[in-house]
């Protein structure tokens, strides 16, 4: 295993906020850092010490990015897996790998993988014609959810489904989206609407020794397909917190990723779990461990791709995290200095400069003596907030 320290340079394919964060705590350890984003001024870009503007699929910028990092990373799973491939081939060093990539960036291979390792996950079929969605309708039934198999971030290219005419309507719609894309393969999926008490998540950690760490299980929740709120700890028995725990250690040790990485699942009625979907890399639900843990989802990131030691992530205080979304009305955030007032409440701003309805502006991180406390402290701070 070789060594990147202090001084050499982490490359980012992503520009976003979590590229911005991971950044920012690269920089901190006294790393560079170079990102490619199409959109100039990235948030990674601002914080950065180089951007390169391109598209993810530019191979020529991807190469150029590859010659300038000692290690590279990406910040999210819609990148273009053949260009990570194109830089495994040039010989660069890619954490998670573009192996890792193939599974989590296509939702039936993800599916297929998770329950090969004998991990409940909602029952899915492939799709790729309007027979077979007329057949899962049949196997499976309604409430169904009908997505696309690559893409649809934060709840895009997916449709609620609760009759055979309304699928293959959706069919229609998705299938126009799909024949825009590379997608390989059945180009949707069909999975059963899970009646759950609880969305959950947990962030692993793996390095190349193969040592793996996990972070404290987080209950979220969503509105409108995005997260709103996250606290820690989750409120669920020990018995299904350790069972999380088990489902993260398997599905890391099996891809032998390295880095960060988060999976989604859902707790049934009877304590079941299930799950979701793998994010492999730093996640929304995870931004909490850069005020409430000993070490960040972000720095174990970056130790775990440099061949640094990774860190037992101690839960400091219990805390919430509530995202701050734009309204399209400005983007200049008004009422921060009310709520700094308390010292328990931590402002993230991913420095964007258009705040479009639904769009991730920054988040609040809240610390108190107990996660009902700081739920209630979260919300009434960022019900003092509006943009302008």
């Amino acid at each position: 295993m070789t060594l990147i320290g202090p001084g050499q340079t982490i490359g980012i394919l992503g520009g976003g906020q979590l590229g911005r964060m991971l950044a920012l705590e690269a920089k901190r350890m006294g790393y560079r850092v170079i990102t490619l984003d199409p959109e100039p001024e990235s948030p990674c870009g601002q914080v950065a010490d180089a951007q390169l503007v391109a598209p993810y699929d530019d191979l020529e910028a991807v190469r150029q990015l590859g010659r300038a990092a000692d290690v590279l990373t990406y910040e999210f799973e819609n990148v273009s897996a053949a260009s990570v491939q194109a830089l495994e081939a040039d010989g660069r060093r890619v954490h998670p790998s573009s192996a890792v990539l193939a599974i989590t960036q296509n939702r039936l291979r993800e599916k297929t993988f998770v329950a090969g390792l004998g991990i409940g996950v909602p029952a899915f079929r492939a799709i790729a014609s309007v027979e077979d969605v007329e057949r899962a309708a049949r196997e499976i039934g309604f409430p169904a959810v009908l997505k696309v198999v690559s893409g649809g971030y934060d709840g895009k290219g997916q449709i609620v489904i609760r009759a055979l005419e309304e699928a293959r309507e959706a069919f229609g719609r998705l299938n126009a989206h799909a024949r825009g894309s590379s997608i390989e393969g059945p180009p949707m999926i069909w999975e059963q609407w899970v009646s759950f008490t609880k969305e959950v998540s947990m962030i692993g950690v793996r390095d190349e020794r193969g040592a793996l760490m996990t972070y404290p299980l987080v209950e979220n929740t969503h509105v409108n397909n995005i997260l709103d709120t996250s606290l820690v700890p989750a409120r669920v028995s020990p018995r299904v917190e350790e069972e999380a725990r088990q489902i993260v250690r398997a599905i890391g040790e099996h891809l032998r990723i390295v880095g960060v990485y988060c999976v989604e699942m859902f707790v049934l009625e009877d304590g079941r779990l299930l799950v979701n979907e793998i994010a492999p890399r730093p996640h929304n639900s995870g931004h909490y461990t850069l005020d409430a843990c000993m070490v960040s989802q972000f720095e174990n990131h970056v130790r775990a791709i440099c061949g640094l030691p990774i860190v037992a992530p101690l839960l400091r205080s219990p805390a919430v995290m509530v995202n701050l979304l734009g309204d399209g009305r400005g983007h200049r955030l008004m009422g921060v200095e009310r709520i700094l007032e308390d010292p328990r409440v931590r402002v993230h701003l991913y420095g964007k400069k258009e705040a479009r309805p639904g769009r991730k502006m920054g988040h609040l991180t809240v610390l108190a003596e107990s996660v009902e406390e700081a739920l209630d402290l979260a919300r009434r701070a960022r019900g003092q907030l509006r943009w302008d």
